[in-house]
């Protein structure tokens, strides 16, 4: 019974060798069979390592099916491997499912199919194609009343790379191209071109004011935009209702503001809708508001701009009171400085036809297509001088300002308590020099003013020099700009060695510093 009870056993595992292949008979080479843990979780046993990346490709093919999406999930392989005579391993398509429901519970995130919105150095991002669309559609909805226009996205074909960007329709224009086609194809459409041909011979009409088709003519973005698929999650999406927003708003941006001919600081800022205080904050040029600036100085100021810039170009009718230009009499014997009125201007009225160029609501250009004057404007005529006025320099090189041109709390005894000029302290015998070109009136002792020379200018005013120790020039000379004329001294009214220094128009005395170079 033993023996029979043997041979029953070893036919039983000799058929379970045959006829069940999961039953493996494995040599003693190592390590055999592998526990497999995806995640930290066993999902089967194999004999080979290089199924599993196979049972894994299977997996994630399974989990990625299950969204339109893209899902991203964790996916961490471990084996621990072991040497056995007898083992049983697990069939790949089990190894897959366990794979498959572990990867499930591992989702990390999903990206959402989206499209980046690029403005310049702004981006938005956006659920859809749809989306996109309306937001640009909106920019544009601003400025077209009559709803003519509208944004379609197209393939870049300067970039290598599938970038979209935009193409601005006129609905108009497109029905209008529609219609001469269908002329072309007909009979109507021959006789339409001769027409044509025979207007072009014949010599063109001036057109009409009830001829011009006034409104919206032209209409297309003024940044550059670029719309790419991108993948992201959902707190990086922006609404719908957001971008526009955020696209349409105006900001303040900074632009260079270009000096022209009659500019002045609080112009400009009141111009460009800023506070004084705000422009000289932006520019270091700029000290205060009694700064200096040149025609052709380039300032920085903020200007009311939305993120994505519509410019577009209007036909309008519109009537006004218009002013002549200016009529200028040159007059060589006048310095710049001079000016006459010799007829005062008169407004005139006309009705004009226009193409206005506008960039979002700011008036960029204008051109005339079509004017009609009811009355003409009178222009002013001005008579000016050409000369170009005389310069002044310190009459000194150095010197210490000791007293300014005004009023004084504590002068030398027997000097005015206004003081009619300048004072610089300087060593006696230092240097003293023309102010400006002119004829030497007076040179020699003059009272309070110790030792003194005045010098006439061609521009009518006069120049004193006082307190002086030796006089160089005398009466009826001409003397040149910079030109050597005395010593400075100590004499007449004086606390101690200095120059004193007048300017005087029409015979009475200004501030020197405002005519000195």
């Amino acid at each position: 019974m033993k023996i029979a009870y043997i041979k029953v056993a070893a036919a039983a595992i000799f058929v379970s060798i045959l006829f069940f292949p999961t039953y493996q008979k494995l040599e003693s080479t190592g390590d055999n069979v592998f526990t497999v843990y995806l995640n930290g979780i066993k999902v089967g046993i194999v004999e080979d390592s290089r199924q599993v990346d196979r049972c894994l490709i299977a997996a994630r093919k399974r989990l990625a099916g299950t969204s339109d999406e893209l899902v991203l999930a964790d996916s961490e392989l471990h084996y621990e491997g072991s040497e056995v005579l007898w083992g049983t391993v697990d069939d790949p398509a089990e190894i897959t499912a366990n794979m498959t429901k572990v990867l499930r519970g591992s989702v990390k995130e999903t990206l959402n199919r989206s499209y980046t919105v690029k403005i310049n150095e702004y981006t938005v991002n956006l659920a859809s194609t749809e989306e996109v669309l309306a937001l640009l559609q909106a920019s544009i909805d601003k400025f077209d009343q009559a709803n003519e226009y509208y944004v379609d996205l197209v393939l870049d074909g300067n970039r290598e790379l599938n970038v979209l960007t935009t193409q601005i329709y006129s609905a108009r224009e497109q029905q209008a191209e529609a219609l001469a086609a269908e002329e072309v194809m007909s009979s109507a459409g021959i006789d339409a071109t001769l027409e044509e041909m025979f207007a072009d011979v014949e010599p063109a009409k001036e057109k009409e004011f009830s001829d011009y088709e006034l409104g919206l003519k032209n209409l297309e973005f003024g940044d550059t935009v670029e719309v790419v698929e991108s993948y992201l999650q959902d707190y990086e999406l922006t609404s719908l209702e957001n971008a526009i927003e955020e696209v349409t708003k105006d900001q303040e941006k900074e632009q260079i503001y270009e000096v022209v001919s009659g500019d002045t600081l609080s112009q400009i800022a009141e111009k460009n809708e800023i506070p004084l205080a705000d422009l000289i904050a932006m520019n270091e040029t700029i000290e205060n508001e009694n700064s200096m600036i040149r025609v052709g100085d380039e300032l920085i100021v903020t200007v009311p701009e939305p993120e994505l810039s519509v410019e577009r170009m209007e036909e309008v009718y519109y009537e006004e009171d218009y002013e002549a230009e200016i009529v200028y009499v040159d007059n060589d014997d006048w310095y710049t400085t001079e000016t006459k009125t010799l007829q005062e201007p008169s407004a005139g009225h006309r009705i004009v036809v226009a193409n206005v160029s506008y960039r979002n609501r700011e008036e960029v250009s204008r051109e005339i297509l079509k004017e009609e004057i009811t009355y003409e404007a009178v222009p002013k005529i001005v008579e000016r001088g050409t000369k170009i006025p005389p310069t002044y320099i310190k009459p000194i090189s150095g010197g210490r300002l000791t007293s300014n041109f005004g009023r004084r709390k504590a002068p030398t005894r027997g000097a005015s308590r206004n003081h009619k000029g300048i004072d610089w302290a300087t060593p006696v015998g230092t240097a003293v020099m023309a102010s400006s070109a002119g004829t030497v009136a007076k040179a020699g002792w003059g009272s309070g003013y110790g030792y003194v020379v005045y010098i006439n200018h061609a521009d009518g005013r006069q120049t004193r020099y006082g307190h002086l120790s030796k006089v160089l020039v005398s009466p009826g000379q001409t003397v040149s700009q910079g030109q050597k004329i005395a010593l400075s001294g100590n004499t007449g009214v004086s606390t101690g060695p200095h120059v004193h220094f007048e300017i005087l128009v029409n015979g009475t005395q200004v501030n020197p510093f405002d005519y000195m170079n």
